[in-house]
């Protein structure tokens, strides 16, 4: 989801009403999947790198996080959609993390659509600490293998992406499911984050649906 800030700026408003339109974005998009018989969507809401931005941005993108969570996640509950969030825990504020793990608890039986939220997270750190985790079970080299990787990432049961969408026009995937990506489709979308919705999102899966999935075969 990218192009918050280029939105706010095009419009000579401050980044975080860039960032509110953002959430604004995900709340019609996650129901545009919804009708679209969509039942995963992976969403990267904040990086490991994004904590480098100015403190003030940081701080303001928390803050919504927050707000999100109270005010347009519940409604997607609602509508039978299961929260869960995945990257890193430890720097997240304790208040913003504990509304997190309220929400995971009580979306966990909705089975509608799967809404993953990769917030703290960046795939390399992912995988450093999946290779970690393996040193740490004791597993031994000759009983390596990709199902062991696999199952030691931070979203074990997150499935591996069909399509990646990058909206904003940026033609690169920036640290994001760089594992579970190595065989997904991508769609490279000139709309700015914050006027992405069912239509833009219509035709990413149109364009897919025109695509031949060989994964190295012939």
């Amino acid at each position: 989801m990218d192009g918050n800030g280029r939105w706010a700026a095009a419009r000579g408003v401050p980044v975080a009403e860039g960032h509110r339109a953002g959430a604004r974005a995900l709340r019609r998009t996650v129901e545009a999947a919804i009708d679209l018989g969509v039942e995963s969507l992976a969403v990267y809401a904040f990086s490991t790198e994004n904590w480098a931005r100015p403190p003030d941005e940081v701080e303001s993108i928390m803050e919504l996080m927050d707000e999100t969570i109270e005010r347009e996640l519940p409604d997607l509950a609602k509508q039978g959609v299961r929260t869960r969030f995945f990257g890193r825990r430890d720097r997240v504020p304790q208040a913003l993390l504990e509304k997190m793990s309220r929400l995971e608890g009580e979306t966990a039986h909705s089975d509608r659509l799967s809404l993953w939220i990769a917030f703290d997270y960046g795939s390399r750190a992912e995988i450093v600490d999946a290779a970690r985790r393996l040193l740490e079970d004791g597993v031994r080299p000759q009983d390596m293998s990709e199902e062991a990787v696999a199952a030691r990432l931070y979203a074990p049961e997150l499935p591996d992406p069909d399509l990646v969408i990058r909206t904003s026009g940026e033609q690169r995937i920036s640290n994001f499911l760089l594992w579970q990506s190595a065989y997904s489709e991508l769609v490279f979308d000139e709309t700015l984050w914050p006027d992405f919705g069912e239509e833009r999102l219509r035709a990413a899966l149109e364009e897919y649906e025109q695509r031949a999935r060989r994964y190295g075969a012939r």
